[in-house]
């Protein structure tokens, strides 16, 4: 986590409930807004922050959380709070389809008939969609995107002990969920693609969408023109460094398009950042200059490592570098760790200072200086 010390705390509510680990309270933001705190079940960010825009014909929800009997209590609690029902929900917008951001969509989409939007590229990883995709023969020639195609992934590219890889993969497996993924089950498909640039179709209400890539191939930021304001997803948050993975065959990296989406966004310096997790704040360019700062010194620490190593493989980088805690006390969100190694890799790959030939069939691929 990076120490935001530049950053005006515009939710002091907020704040504090993320230091105490409670959650924060519904609220009434300028322009008729509202931050709805919907529970995430055993996980340690605890919460995701939906927003309810409200316009002409009623509101729009962004990002309405994770799918439990918990969750969408908490979101129609937020929407009664609001002087509304499900009934008032015209649309939906989901900046990436992270299940803590697009599991509730289909339950609240069937309680009140609302249209549901992503970006274009966000949709095609819709997991049913990856799943098809590689069934038809359409995927990488090894397995699906995503987690439900990890397990191969782990063991055959970057090398990890097979142990560890059954171990990694119970944590997100689950057989009684559709693809084997738990919250990915029943994610709705969109109605709009909203691509950069485009209107939400609220009346009344100029909610643009900003194609902000990284985090997920089609996050999107949605810029509240009417209340000077940034829906910041999870592209941006106060003290939290979001995950960029590798996605192959994606194009240029993710980490060189979240690097890319960062600075769009540093131009909106003077909105206030209504991020998906923690709280509100002020200072998106200081923030988008500590991201990048963030990445540019784990760069620097990977190509060390390389050089000190020899030739590793991903996961004896991965297990070489420095996290919140020790690779052993990491669990199975090694997995996130190794995708997050791999991302930059790629990066370093592009920029001619690694190699990383991902092709090879005689074993895990090894890293090496260029």
């Amino acid at each position: 986590m990076l120490t935001p010390d530049t950053l005006e705390v515009r939710a002091p509510l907020q704040e504090r409930a993320w230091r105490e680990r409670v959650l924060p309270p519904v609220e009434r933001l300028d322009h008729g807004t509202w931050s709805v705190p919907v529970p995430i079940p055993d996980n340690p960010l605890r919460y995701t922050l939906s927003y309810l825009v409200p316009g002409d014909t009623g509101l729009v929800v962004v990002d309405p959380g994770w799918e439990s009997d918990e969750g969408w209590a908490a979101l129609t609690a937020g929407l009664a709070a609001a002087g509304a029902g499900a009934g008032d929900v015209v649309g939906v917008v989901a900046t990436h389809i992270h299940p803590d951001h697009h599991g509730l969509t289909a339950r609240l989409r069937a309680a009140s008939g609302a249209w549901v939007a992503m970006h274009p590229a966000e949709a095609e990883t819709l997991p049913a969609r990856q799943a098809a995709a590689f069934r038809a023969g359409q995927g990488d020639g090894e397995r699906p995107q995503g987690v439900a195609g990890a397990g191969g992934w782990l063991t055959h590219v970057c090398g990890a002990p097979a142990e560890t890889v059954d171990e990694i993969m119970s944590a997100f497996l689950d057989r009684d969920a559709a693809d084997g993924v738990p919250g990915f089950g029943a994610m709705a498909e969109p109605d709009v693609l909203l691509s950069d640039g485009d209107l939400a179709p609220l009346p009344g209400r100029r909610l643009r969408a900003v194609w902000t890539p990284g985090h997920t191939p089609g996050h999107l930021c949605l810029v509240d023109e009417t209340a000077q304001a940034v829906l910041t997803g999870d592209h941006v948050l106060p003290g939290i460094t979001p995950n960029i993975s590798a996605h192959p065959g994606q194009g240029p990296s993710m980490l060189a398009r979240y690097l890319d989406s960062l600075r769009r966004m540093a131009a909106y310096d003077d909105h206030d950042a209504l991020p998906a997790h923690q709280y509100r704040f002020r200072g998106l360019a200081a923030r988008t200059d500590q991201l990048i700062e963030h990445h540019r010194e784990r760069c620097a620490e990977i190509l060390a490592a390389v050089a000190e190593i020899g030739e590793p493989t991903m996961w004896q980088l991965a297990e070489r570098l420095t996290w919140s805690r020790t690779w052993a006390q990491i669990g199975p969100m090694r997995l996130a760790a190794l995708g997050e190694t791999a991302a930059h890799v790629e990066y370093l790959t592009e920029r001619g200072e690694l190699s990383w030939d991902t092709a090879s069939t005689e074993g895990p691929a090894l890293v090496r200086a260029a």
